[in-house]
């Protein structure tokens, strides 16, 4: 009976994952319709927009031509008029001339026919007949305005729609995650030297398949890469994936988005949990004041919305890596008297995790370091066997010292503006790094019984912690070489 339960239980999982899968597909599809409708009517609009301005310069080069044509039409008519009219003036003078001429010939006195002829010939030299020009000023031919419009009928002929850069591929196994940086790199079915740049999309997620309509987290986009690769740098991986698609763009037009890729980025994420907070201490999200006038730490109302927000959701628990487990504290009283604690809200109970705290050099006191779940309320950091830490103390002369079951040593090294908390919990490991150079402050060995969760204490100063970090490659090395030596603060441990 037990058998069966548990297997129908696994069928009932398949088929709620399977019908999730489903539910996101028909999203997609009916987002892909929508998105048809819009588009097609979009392109079409522009299709005739173009048509538009096309008819326009044509309509304007016709009536340009045109223009020229009646010009040069009107310029040649005025010149030949005033020529046929000169030389028509000039044809009816010299008929005037040819009958005086005649007339004298055939008259039969002789007193005057010597002056007449003189006074003809005189007249002829004057005539105008004899000063034209009898050669066209203006041709009646027009071949010069003739057009011929075949090759560009043929380019219009030619009209086709935009080359479409192709779709690239994203490279999953030459796609690399390291120190919270992600390089992409994508190819081409083939070499494409019209590509102007391309356009890269990426997003948080907690979901490892592909992507669904209704995401927690929005695209963001890089615009104007000229390689087939492109690096983002100083992420903070607060989910545990992230999805990546890129597509090709020329001078005119962008291309289909790849196929969408999405690459795990594992970093430990928490929260600091007001509910265990000494009074105190004023904690905003991941900041940490101290206030001497004590009070609510936080309002209901924003206790609230951190509760129920995606981020600390069960969809998000039950994804969560087998290595973390978010703590549940029923009940867990504030550390109180002179333990100005303030715990995580996320325990450790495997693998390698790594975080930041920024805290103020001024504070009269400060420590960070990590403690069992065990931890009293009276106990300070350090001072039991149930917690390890670096204390800052600014009290009277300033002192840096690792402590853990009220023994502490002394560290001989500058003080950071940011501390970096390394643990291996397999290991038994806890070193704290600089975190802007990297350089070990101190190791602590041990071997832990119990998970542990990340404990801070402020008094009369402040703190920042920054999560969603991965553990720097710089550590693990230094972690590698320091694996098989044995640790000078073992007395510590």
């Amino acid at each position: 009976m037990g058998d069966q339960k548990e297997s129908l239980r696994k069928i009932t999982h398949t088929l709620a994952m399977k019908n999730e899968e489903i539910s996101n597909f028909i999203c997609t599809l009916k987002q892909n319709l929508d998105n048809l409708e819009v588009n097609s009517n979009r392109v079409q609009e522009d299709l005739e927009s173009e048509f538009t301005s096309l008819h326009a310069v044509l309509d304007d080069m016709k009536e340009n031509m045109v223009t020229r044509i009646k010009q040069e039409r009107a310029s040649r008519t005025y010149e030949l008029q005033s020529q046929l009219s000169a030389c028509s003036k000039a044809l009816e003078s010299s008929e005037e001339l040819l009958e005086l001429a005649n007339h004298t010939l055939c008259s039969s006195e002789t007193d005057g026919f010597t002056q007449a002829a003189k006074d003809i010939k005189d007249s002829v030299t004057m005539a105008p007949a004899f000063r034209l020009s009898l050669k066209a000023k203006a041709s009646d031919n027009m071949s010069h305005l003739m057009v011929d419009f075949s090759q560009e009928r043929e380019m219009l002929q030619g009209l086709k729609f935009l080359p479409v850069p192709a779709t690239p591929e994203i490279q999953v196994s030459e796609c690399q995650v390291c120190d919270n940086t992600v390089t992409v790199l994508w190819t081409l079915p083939e070499p494409d030297g019209k590509i102007d740049h391309y356009i890269l999309e990426h997003r948080r997620t907690n979901h490892e398949g592909p992507p669904r309509i209704r995401e927690d987290y929005p695209w963001m986009v890089v615009e104007g890469i000229r390689e087939m690769e492109h690096t983002l740098t100083g992420l903070r991986f607060e989910t545990r994936y992230m999805t990546f698609r890129v597509r090709a763009c020329n001078k005119a037009v962008a291309g289909e988005f790849s196929e969408p890729v999405t690459l795990e980025t594992h970093a430990f994420t928490f929260k600091l949990d007001s509910s265990s907070a000494h009074q105190n201490l004023k904690v905003e999200d991941l900041s940490v004041e101290w206030d001497s006038s004590g009070g609510k730490v936080q309002e209901i109302r924003k206790e609230k919305n951190r509760t129920n927000s995606p981020m600390h959701s069960p969809a998000r628990s039950a994804l969560m890596s087998p290595k973390r487990a978010p703590t549940t504290r029923p009940g867990r009283d504030r550390f109180t008297a002179e333990s100005y604690t303030v715990l995580a809200d996320t325990m450790i109970d495997a693998g390698q995790q790594y975080w930041e705290v920024r805290f103020d050099k001024e504070s009269k006191a400060f420590a960070v370091g990590i403690a069992l779940r065990s931890l009293g309320r009276f106990d300070q950091l350090g001072k039991s066997s149930a917690s390890w830490c670096i204390h800052l103390n600014n009290w009277l002369q300033q002192s840096l010292t690792a402590k853990h079951n009220n023994k502490a040593r002394t560290l001989d090294c500058p003080i950071p503006n940011t501390i970096g908390v390394y643990i291996n919990y397999d290991e038994g490991v806890l070193s704290f790094y600089n975190a802007k150079t990297k350089q070990l402050m101190h190791t602590f060995k041990t071997k832990f019984q119990q998970p542990v969760i990340p404990a801070f204490m402020v008094w009369n100063g402040s703190f920042s912690v920054v999560t969603g970090l991965q553990v720097p490659s710089v550590v693990q090395s230094g972690q590698r070489k320091n694996s098989g030596t044995s640790s000078s603060n073992a007395s510590l441990t």
